[in-house]
């Protein structure tokens, strides 16, 4: 197993999913248009609800264009990472809503597989990762993610 690899495709991970959330802190309201425009789906909820925002989708594709020469790839290849990963947040977010679930209420392996498991899996041939380190990065990602949220917002609601 080639921990660096892992480590890699763990800071990858992190900038792509971490950056939306961090432009947010930094700037609040600023630009932050929900990316559904408040439509809604059959159910009359809506598609993703407003924390998903194109502000956010276009600093994670960029945020991870800029990181993917740092760990051997390609610009576009970035690119690639940065919209699975968003691709993987917005499923966790549709299918949340579908589910009834508020928006940015906590739903432990929901919010943290799609967008770690898409990018890693469809890009695994140029990524070289192997099965069981692309399964570590998702389980490291995964706790990493569940503790920076318990200590960025200890009070984020979890899914009822």
């Amino acid at each position: 197993m080639r921990f660096w690899l892992i480590n890699e495709l763990l800071l990858w991970l992190v900038v792509a999913n971490g950056t939306p959330l961090l432009l947010g802190l930094l700037l609040g309201a600023h630009g932050n248009a929900p990316l559904d425009g408040g439509r809604q789906w059959s159910d009359r909820r809506p598609l993703f609800g407003p924390s998903k925002t194109l502000r956010g989708v276009a600093a994670a594709i960029i945020a991870s264009s800029l990181v993917a020469p740092l760990v051997n790839h390609s610009y576009i290849t970035g690119a690639v990472f940065g919209c699975l990963a968003m691709l993987g947040d917005l499923l966790s977010s549709f299918i949340k809503r579908r589910m009834g679930f508020m928006t940015s209420c906590s739903r432990p392996l929901l919010d943290q597989l799609p967008e770690t498991v898409l990018p890693l899996v469809l890009l695994q041939p140029a990524l070289g990762a192997t099965a069981t380190e692309i399964a570590v990065a998702v389980a490291a990602f995964t706790v990493i993610d569940l503790l920076a949220s318990r200590l960025i917002s200890p009070n984020q609601p979890t899914c009822k």
